[in-house]
C-alpha cells in the first residue's frame, strides 16, 4: 500500500508522519487490495483537520475529521474509516452469499454544471466511469457518503443518477 501524507498550513514532522502511517496501515488487515492511501492534515486557526482517502479495487472510501488537536483528528478519522470499511466488507460478504458477482465500481462522483453568463463554476471534477448496475452505484454512493451519484448504467449504457429520496429509499433518474 502506498501511503502519502501531506500537510496544508502544517509541517509534517517524522513523528506525525509515522503516527498517521501506522494508523492507516492497519486497514490492510480489512482490505488487502488497498493500492493507495492519501492522508491530508491541515490547520486553520484552532481547527485541526485530518482527511483520509483509501483506494482499493476501484472503490474509494473517504472520511474526514475536525478537532482541536491533530492527533485526535487522526484517531477520529481512523474510527470513521473503520466503520465504513467494515460496512463495505459486510456488504461484500452478504452479496457473495447471495451468489452475485462481487465486482466493485471504479468511478466516483462526477459533477459538471453547464456554464451560463450568470453562473460561476468554482470546482470541476472528472472521473473515469466504469459501467455498473444501480445497486453497485447505490453502494458506491453510500461509501462516499454523498447525496447523489452519477454513473453509466451497465444494462443500457446511458448515464444515470441515483439519489436518496425523502423517505430514505434510493431513487434512479434514467434518460428516455
Amino acid at each position: 500500500m502506498n501511503i502519502i501524507v501531506s500537510g496544508r498550513h502544517l509541517d509534517i514532522t517524522p513523528a506525525l508522519r509515522d503516527y498517521a502511517e501506522s494508523k492507516v496501515k492497519k486497514f490492510e488487515k480489512y482490505l488487502s487490495s488497498i493500492s493507495e492511501a492519501l492522508v491530508t492534515l491541515s490547520v486553520e486557526k484552532y481547527r485541526h483537520k485530518a482527511e483520509v482517502l483509501l483506494k482499493a479495487n476501484g472503490v474509494t472510501i473517504q472520511a474526514e475529521s475536525v478537532t482541536g488537536e491533530i492527533y485526535a483528528s487522526i484517531d477520529e478519522v481512523i474510527e470513521k474509516l473503520e466503520r465504513q470499511v467494515k460496512k463495505h466488507k459486510e456488504k461484500l460478504t452478504s452479496r457473495r452469499k447471495e451468489n452475485r458477482p462481487a465486482s466493485l465500481p471504479s468511478s466516483s462522483l462526477s459533477s459538471e454544471e453547464e456554464t451560463t453568463p450568470d453562473i460561476k463554476i468554482i470546482k470541476r471534477n472528472r472521473f473515469a466511469m466504469k459501467p455498473m448496475t444501480p445497486e453497485e452505484a447505490a453502494m458506491q454512493m453510500e461509501l462516499l457518503d454523498k447525496d447523489f451519484f452519477v454513473f453509466r448504467n451497465a444494462e443500457s449504457g446511458s448515464i444515470n443518477v441515483i439519489y436518496k429520496g425523502g423517505d430514505g429509499d434510493f431513487e434512479l433518474i434514467e434518460p428516455v
